[in-house]
């Protein structure tokens, strides 16, 4: 037996170089092979002391090959630790292995594997054990009894619960019960007590019985086990919580002690989990005693108990890792319980997350890492709510769904703001329109949609092409975003030519229109024409990339490729300056009569027919040969070329010259379907791939390119509308998923000229709005909103769709008076606008600007809250009495829709009347001539006075409450103030006793008044006493 012995780690840090050499097992007690003792070759061995835990390969052979090969510990291929009964990792390459401590590194437990279980001994990915591995874990399950659909459950749940830890689903053997996967680097994997129960609970069949008995005589092993071994629920939800997941188990068994039992009698009976191994040798604590005493007294009642109700929650932070608190109501102390201190798992920071590196292709659910433990949120402009990979740290981050606008640098340039939105926009604006009229509620909301005329298209087009120019001429930009700019021309080009009416001009009467009738046969040679000099200069770059490859003396290959491009003069000069007359004659008709096509074909079929040795001929000039008869698959033999160039020989050379472009099409779609044809991918893929396509997944190469989707539409009879969304999909344009800002433009042209019409592409629109948000352009986002096409199953999308941007984006709007006005221009209901403003500047603490906007926009019950907490006493204590009683009596008018009127600023108007009145000078009102009747009229006023403090509360500010003291100390002072002269002393005393019984005045004032009132009092007996004598 030999080994190759290579150079050792020592000689890679020193930079040395040694040869390899071939050594003998044989000869190990050479001098040549004893260079390294035996005691250091012991001491650079890792330590495996656990009885049932074993690795490969062992430590004898390890020591007897590190013997041989000095540095061989350093290098160990496919190194394997296993423990018996639960599976064994593998890890992949070759594995530096020396003095590593594996019982301490490496933990198996019950279908789960942990490596570097303290994250601070952990080294970097690459390292130590944390490298990529195959891991093979145990699952202690029967499946014997499991059918085949009970099997592919399992199988799809384990897939899951793999591409859920972020590792490689490899497979899974029911008859071993071995889940096998693949992982990058180590943390924890397996099983969560949840996903295990899972498993088990739903897929275990209905005959396997329980063979515990069901009063809980006894507990198994794996309960044993899990209560013993704090570290087996160290995955669960408790501990991404900051829980102890031993207290929160135990605490599970005294409060549903019947629990499994339930379950148990649903499902059929669990699964019995007893480990091959261990099952004589258990032995059981006083803690796990005491638990299997309290469940065989509860066992014995069949309903379930209530659970003790929980006092105070303490969550600990998730970053912090303590574990959390629960007080419970009733807690027993004779449990001992051992705390454990379990932390979320925390995924390397090098490590991409779903949207750091490339922000604006985050189109997964982020959630998926965590699963039952959190989900994915979204809040306004692109804020993502998601845990940091595979972690339990929750993490904001703002997506980039602006990155259309963002150089090379990742800024963002108002340049490209202006060329990519504002000035689409503006020209899209300007296009003839029709206005449809909708309810919403009790407003009116006008709808737009754009109507073209087929014989303008061409110079829209052109149009949308110089805004696409002006985008290329910023500086600063990538150049993958040079090249999706790029093909966007191409794009515009091909709709002017697939989409747009031939002629010079609109027909003017019925004589011209049969003209055209006439010469529809000519028309469609004039647009495949122009289809294939379009095809020409997509591909003449990709034409030119060959040439330039190859040697100047492989004339025939260049012509070839020249051909793939349809640049017959070049091939043609080429092949005429070689010589190669007849070969020049033959290029020059290439593509032309069918007869030329069958000639050459015959004569290649003559020649194979007749055992000609093509060996003699160059492989070259028959492929030129097969291309010329229209053999397209034998000319592209062993070649590869992108899917336009495959395209236009299709079209050129294999079917007839006077073929439609729509049968063009159909015939390609065929030979994609019988995989004859290179798929038509994006841009972004077809040419690179870009940069920012390294990480797109399988299913963005499966998009079809946006060029190809025109060609379908153009060849369709019938509105597909599967085939419009993903034509419509911005990964059939741009890299950026999340990109709509050209494709909505090209869309609105299209269904402008009646190439289709479609009612369901409302994520193209609202993908759109969604990037105007983000820059906020909300007037732009508001008027794409008006082209969503209406539809009667959803009568009120666009009300609501405006409503919601108003309101969340208000402070941007509302402080940029262009889109304000802009928004005003569109006919948006005005009182929308009011609202939302009053919403806003109501959070913002501005009350009375809130208050303006309440009133402007009719929310009169609001308007009147505000009025009476805030506004009124801010006019009344500076004095601004004509304010608060012009403002009060605006809303008079609508009292019947308003709360509590006559308690808020119906008391306001109450108090200036009944002021009025009181005064000396005043004859407004008459029917207060008499003591007695100003006194009703007040003691109706302090009535009113004292029920508003009563409603309005705690609602009321300090001023508030301050100007309701002084309305009632003023109307008191001029109750009592009174002359009184035809009154009585009984008026006058009642007039007292009205204004001591007002809530709403202060102690010094009362005392004041209850004073003159002993004084009128006084008056009032000495006057009784002379009466009577």
């Amino acid at each position: 037996m030999e080994f190759d012995v290579g150079t050792s780690c020592c000689d890679l840090i020193c930079g040395s170089q040694h040869k390899k050499r071939r050594i003998s097992v044989n000869h190990v007690d050479s001098p040549t092979m004893c260079c390294v003792s035996s005691d250091h070759a012991a001491a650079s061995l890792p330590t495996l002391r656990s009885c049932d835990y074993y690795m490969q390969p062992c430590l004898n052979n390890l020591l007897v090959l590190e013997s041989i090969d000095p540095g061989y510990c350093c290098r160990v291929k496919d190194f394997t630790v296993g423990r018996i009964g639960y599976g064994h990792v593998k890890f992949i390459g070759e594995t530096d292995v020396r003095c590593l401590n594996l019982d301490q590194i490496v933990k198996f437990q019950k279908h789960e594997i942990v490596v570097y279980e303290d994250d601070m001994e952990k080294p970097a990915v690459g390292q130590g054990l944390n490298k990529p591995a195959e891991v093979t874990l145990s699952l202690n399950i029967e499946f014997s009894n499991y059918g085949e659909e009970s099997l592919k459950k399992v199988e799809t749940k384990l897939k899951l619960y793999t591409e859920r830890q972020g590792a490689c689903f490899i497979s899974f053997d029911s008859s071993t019960g071995e889940w096998k996967f693949l992982v990058s680097h180590f943390s924890r994997f397996g099983l969560s007590d949840g996903e295990e129960e899972d498993i088990i609970m739903d897929d275990a069949p209905e005959e396997i019985q329980d063979p515990v008995d069901m009063n809980g005589e006894d507990l198994t092993d794996n309960d044993e086990m899990a209560i013993s071994d704090p570290t087996l629920l160290s995955h669960s939800l408790p501990a991404h919580l900051g829980l102890d997941p031993v207290r929160m188990k135990e605490m599970r068994m005294l409060m549903f002690p019947t629990e499994e039992n339930d379950f148990d009698d649903f499902e059929g009976g669990p699964f019995d989990h007893k480990s091959q191994f261990h099952k004589e040798t258990a032995t059981k604590s006083p803690l796990q005693h005491s638990i299997q005493k309290m469940l065989q007294k509860s066992s014995s009642s069949i309903v379930r108990k209530t659970p003790v109700a929980l006092l105070e929650y303490n969550p600990s932070s998730f970053g912090s890792g303590t574990t959390g608190t629960m007080v419970m109501a009733q807690q027993n102390k004779g449990l001992p319980v051992k705390t454990t201190k379990a932390e979320g798992f925390v995924l390397e920071s090098k490590n991409d997350t779903p949207v750091t590196s490339s922000l604006s292709r985050n189109i997964v659910d982020a959630g998926l890492f965590m699963g039952k433990s959190f989900r994915v949120g979204w809040g306004p402009n692109g804020v993502l709510v998601h845990s940091q990979g595979l972690s339990s740290i929750i993490k904001l981050e703002r997506v980039a769904i602006d990155y259309v606008v963002r150089d090379e640098s990742k800024k963002i340039k108002e340049e490209l703001i202006s060329h990519c939105f504002d000035l689409p926009l503006s020209l899209h604006k300007e296009m003839e329109e029709e206005i449809k009229e909708v309810d919403a509620g009790p407003f009116k909301l006008k709808l737009l949609r754009r109507v073209h005329d087929p014989f303008t298209l061409s110079n829209i087009c052109r149009s949308y092409i110089s805004t696409i120019e002006k985008q290329l001429e910023v500086s600063g930009i990538s150049s993958s975003s040079r090249i999706v700019l790029m093909h966007q021309v191409m794009v515009w080009e091909l709709i002017k030519v697939l989409f747009s009416a031939k002629g010079q001009s609109k027909p003017d009467n019925e004589e011209e229109e049969g003209v055209m009738d006439d010469d529809m046969e000519s028309l469609t040679l004039i647009r495949r024409a122009e289809f294939s000099y379009w095809l020409q200069e997509c591909v003449c770059h990709r034409v030119q990339e060959e040439v330039s490859s190859l040697n100047d003396s492989n004339d025939l290959m260049n012509i070839f490729f020249l051909m793939t491009g349809r640049q017959l003069n070049s091939a043609v000069e080429i092949a005429a300056f070689r010589g190669d007359v007849r070969l020049a004659c033959l290029l020059s008709q290439a593509g032309g009569s069918m007869m030329n096509r069958v000639d050459i074909d015959r004569q290649l079929k003559t020649w194979t027919n007749k055992g000609l040795d093509f060996n003699y001929i160059e492989e070259d000039r028959i492929r030129l040969f097969m291309l010329l008869s229209g053999n397209i698959h034998g000319a592209l033999q062993d070649i590869e070329i992108d899917w336009k160039r495959f395209m236009g020989l299709l079209m050129w050379y294999q079917l007839p010259p006077n073929t439609p472009l729509a049968t063009v099409f159909r015939t390609y779609q065929k030979l994609i379907d019988d995989g004859r044809a290179p798929r038509p991918v994006p841009i972004y893929i077809d040419e690179g791939p870009l940069e920012e396509t390294a990480n797109c997944n399988s299913n963005t190469r499966e998009h079809f390119d946006l060029a190809y989707h025109l060609m379908l539409l153009h060849a369709s009879d019938e509105t597909d509308i599967v085939a419009l969304k993903t034509m419509f999909c911005a990964l059939a344009s741009t890299y950026d998923p999340l990109d709509y800002h050209m494709i909505w433009h090209q869309r609105q042209v299209l269904e402008a000229v009646g190439a289709f019409t479609c009612d369901d592409l409302h994520v193209l629109d609202m993908g759109l709005v969604s990037q105007l948000l983000c820059l906020g352009q909300c007037h732009w986002a508001i008027y794409v909103v008006l082209h969503m096409p209406y539809r009667d199953d959803f009568p009120n999308l666009q009300a609501t769709v405006i409503r919601e941007i108003l309101f969340q984006y208000c402070e941007t709007w509302s402080m940029q008076e262009q889109q304000r006005q802009f928004i005003e221009e569109l006919e948006v209901p005005s009182a929308w606008l009011h609202e939302a403003m009053a919403v806003y500047f109501n959070y913002c603490g501005d009350l009375p600007k809130a208050f303006e906007h309440f009133l402007e926009c009719g929310n009169w019950q609001k308007a009147h809250s505000i009025f009476v907490i805030s506004v009124a006493s801010s006019l009344f204590l500076s004095g601004e009495h004509s304010d608060l009683w012009r403002l009060a009596t605006s809303m008079e008018d609508h009292k019947s829709e308003i709360e509590n009127w006559d308690l808020g600023a119906g008391l306001f108007i109450s108090f200036y009347l009944l002021r009025n009145s009181l005064q000396e000078d005043s004859d407004s009102i008459n029917e207060l001539d008499t003591l007695d009747s100003k006194n009703d009229a007040c003691r109706d006023f302090f009535g009113k006075l004292n029920k508003s403090s009563s409603v309005w509360g705690d609602k009321l500010s300090i001023d508030s409450r301050v100007t309701l003291s002084k309305i009632g100390e003023e109307i008191s002072n001029m109750l009592v103030s009174d002359d009184g002269e035809n009154s009585s002393r009984e008026s006058q005393l009642s007039c007292y006793d009205t204004v001591l019984n007002a809530r709403r005045i202060t102690e010094d004032v009362r005392s004041y008044h209850l004073q003159d009132a002993i004084s009128v009092f006084t008056c009032y007996l000495s006057e009784a006493a002379a009466a009577s004598s």
